[in-house]
Formats: C-alpha cells, structure tokens, sequence
C-alpha cells in the first residue's frame, strides 16, 4: 500500500513544492514531502511559485529545498517526478529504487512538466495547472 510519497524536481523550490502541496491537501492519509536532484538547499519556494498558490489558497511560505537521498528514497513508498531528466538521474544513481520512480503525468502521456524558474508568472500558472491534473490521475489510481 503506498502512503509515502517524495515529488522530485530539479531545485525543489518550483514545480516540487506545488506537488507536494496539492498531494498533502487532497491525499487522506499520505504522507507526502518533496526533494531536488539538485537542490538549492535551506532555500525557500520561489517566490512566483509561493504567490500562484496563495491565489489558490494554499501556503507554501514555509517550505525549505532540500537535496533527494538514497535514505529519502529508502523511506518513501512512491518516488513521483517531474520531467525525465528527474527520473534518469534518480534511476542512475540509485538503480534499486526504479520500480518506485514514476513520472507526475504518467497518464497524461508521460509528458514532462517544464520546469519555470526564471519564467514569468504565467508560466508558473501553467505549471500548477498541469501539476494540478497529475495529482488528480494520481490519486484515483492510489
């Protein structure tokens, strides 16, 4: 039964944070964190990321990057990245944990969701838009 999941992206302070947000609110019952495979660790959420999901009314203000572990991975039930670039370093690096390693929008053709940093607002939109729909896929399969 999975009731651990680790979003991954790259810097753990845009697209992971929405992630793990969404999945904690809607998830009953999981337990739900988020990690970069190259973290900006001890960084806040970007600040676009935090203002598009207090237009949503949720709170990631207090969110802190923190960089993925083989003990991060060890612990969680469910590995859920964001584009492939996430996937194959983490299935490089840690070949024992690909059975967990699947992406966000698995079912959405196992597309990638761009990763905004740097971009405007509207893409930061676009991102929680997609991140939005993966969750749900997501969480009529579990």
């Amino acid at each position: 039964m999975i009731r651990r999941i680790v979003v991954v992206c790259t810097g753990n302070i845009c697209r992971s944070p929405i992630g793990e947000c969404l999945l904690q609110l809607r998830g009953q019952g999981l337990e739900v964190s988020s990690a970069g495979v190259g973290a900006m660790v001890n960084w806040p959420a970007d600040p676009l990321a935090v203002e598009v999901m207090a237009d949503k009314g949720h709170d990631i203000g207090a969110h802190r990057a923190r960089q993925l572990t083989r003990a991060i991975l060890s612990e969680n039930d469910l590995v859920l990245t964001l584009d492939q670039h996430h996937s194959d370093w983490i299935n490089g690096r840690f070949p024992e944990y690909r059975g967990k390693v699947h992406k966000l929008l698995r079912w959405r053709d196992n597309a990638d969701v761009p990763d905004p940093y740097r971009q405007p607002k509207e893409a930061f939109e676009e991102v929680y838009r997609l991140i939005d729909q993966g969750v749900e896929d997501w969480l009529r399969k579990l």
